[in-house]
């Protein structure tokens, strides 16, 4: 079962699509096919932690088998991917419940698409080969433009068209790193390459660093980290709920996902002598993000710029190169999946009602709403980092290795938790307190049995993830330790330039 089981995560959602578009076109059949597809995915994928060996830190669960020439059909789980496939699985079936009475055309494409990009998101965390990631990589971009374009908003096509742009054109550069190491080292095998750039002497500094650019170029897109964040304010607002929480709880991770796996892991010393300037960039969209948020009168647009203040949390925790630090960033990651996905799930029960996002429509809902407005104060709660939940111990282990790090990337960083709870305490006034400017407002029913369902896991996930975070952190640590050794034992001098010509020789 072991070595089948990775397989069986990955591509049932898939196999579970292509039955969808056999079936007829009836649409309450469509929606149960897809949410039992889903279920049983996550099902399996419960079988990760259950059977997973704490205290490793190496790839479990390993299939691997040749597939096109050099290309393998290889995957694998350490403590940091079994995380975010459990995350993804875990939110796509909430997903398929938010999506129950908002999707009323195409209803068998929107859940055959949402299968497949299931596939895609887990394959990028499993897969071991690094064509094979570049694959699955890919294949998130085509359902999730579609799912943003066919099911969005007015501004629909535009959104998708950017969306698709920009993280097709920043991929390039991955994929041509990954040729060049190809070619180089003979092999795209994620540990034989990461052994074959340990080796002395070999390639220069100059190309380790171009390297690390063209990797990093396609993960800084897909975080997004300032000032490559463009996209994603449009991506969100225009895009469907269930789009809204995939984008957010997962398919953001894979670029944090990334920097840590593939720029930490396989290129140590460039890691080090990039930290700073990547660093500030993280500092900067931490504070930027949050004071744009702080602006908005749109609510989707808030929470989206919300987003790229709390993946600048990960982005700073990853570069800290400190035990406490990346633990924190990873456990963010699983955090921000969890509580910004339960925001997008609650503005779109609240868009289905009201058909706006904007501030202007809403306030005193906790009248008419009070059950929405107990789990909105929750996610908002979440979010913040409130002690006794999930987003206080992400943010309390980065903001430590930041301190631990330079003194001041924590003290801006502490900044950025301040904004944070200015502006999602303001959006919670907005919509719930003050007198109730549109009349039409006091007959909004409060969420109903279906909704409640959709949110009860994210909300006990976010109790439990607060107070007992140690379950997951003896899986994530050795992992942690594991691709940071190296970045730890980076011989380079980060105050000094590399020096090109020393490597040469």
């Amino acid at each position: 079962m072991d070595s089948m089981i990775l397989t069986f995560v990955t591509f049932i959602p898939a196999v579970g699509a292509v039955l969808l578009m056999l079936m007829p076109r009836n649409d309450k059949i469509i929606r149960w096919a897809a949410l039992l597809i889903s279920l049983l995915a996550f099902a399996f994928s419960l079988y990760l932690p259950v059977h997973f060996q704490n205290g490793t830190s190496g790839f479990q669960f390993q299939v691997d088998t040749r597939w096109i020439g050099d290309i393998h059909y290889r995957l694998g789980a350490d403590g940091i991917s079994m995380w975010l496939v459990l995350l993804t699985t875990f939110l796509v079936p909430l997903s398929v419940l938010v999506s129950w009475k908002s999707v009323h055309d195409r209803v068998k494409e929107f859940f055959v698409l949402l299968l497949l990009l299931e596939t895609a998101m887990i394959g990028v965390f499993l897969a071991l080969d690094m064509f094979l990631f570049y694959v699955f990589w890919e294949a998130t971009l085509i359902p999730m433009a579609l799912l943003i374009g066919m099911y969005g908003h007015e501004r629909r096509i535009y959104a998708a068209v950017k969306f698709f742009l920009y993280t097709m054109v920043a991929s390039v550069f991955m994929l041509a790193a990954i040729i060049w190491l190809y070619i180089h080292a003979g092999s795209f095998d994620y540990t034989a390459i990461q052994e074959w750039l340990g080796r002395p002497g070999h390639p220069p500094a100059d190309v380790l660093q171009w390297l690390f650019l063209g990797f990093f170029i396609a993960f800084a897109v897909k975080v997004p980290l300032f000032p490559l964040h463009t996209w994603l304010p449009d991506a969100h607002v225009e895009a469907p709920t269930a789009g809204s929480v995939l984008l957010a709880g997962v398919l953001l991770k894979m670029g944090t996902y990334g920097l840590l796996r593939f720029n930490v892991g396989l290129f140590p010393d460039q890691a080090h002598h990039n930290a700073s300037w990547i660093n500030v960039l993280a500092i900067i969209g931490i504070i930027y993000g949050a004071l744009v948020a702080l602006v908005q009168p749109n609510l989707k647009k808030l929470i989206a710029y919300s987003s790229v203040s709390h993946l600048g949390f990960v982005v700073l925790g990853i570069f800290t190169f400190t035990q406490i630090g990346i633990d924190g960033a990873v456990y963010q990651m699983l955090n921000h999946g969890v509580s910004t996905g339960a925001l997008f799930m609650l503005a779109g029960m609240l868009y289905e009602r009201k058909h706006t996002y904007e501030f202007g429509e809403f306030g005193g809902l906790a009248t008419p709403m009070p059950i929405y407005a107990t789990f909105f104060l929750i996610a908002v709660l979440s979010s913040v980092g409130l002690p006794l939940l999930n987003g206080f111990v992400g943010e309390f282990l980065v903001l430590s290795g930041a301190f631990q790090y330079k003194m001041l990337y924590g003290i801006l960083g502490c900044s950025g938790v301040i904004w944070s709870a200015a502006y999602l305490l303001w959006m919670y006034q907005k919509v719930f307190y003050g007198p109730i400017q549109h009349q039409e407002n006091r007959a909004l029913r409060d969420i109903d049995l279906r909704e409640q369902l959709s949110l009860w896991p994210v909300t006990v996930m976010a109790l439990v993830m607060g107070v007992v975070s140690p379950y997951w952190m003896k899986a994530i640590d050795p992992a942690v330790a594991a691709v940071n050794k190296k970045a730890v034992n980076a011989k380079i001098e980060i105050q000094k330039p590399l020096n090109v010509s020393e490597n040469r020789q």
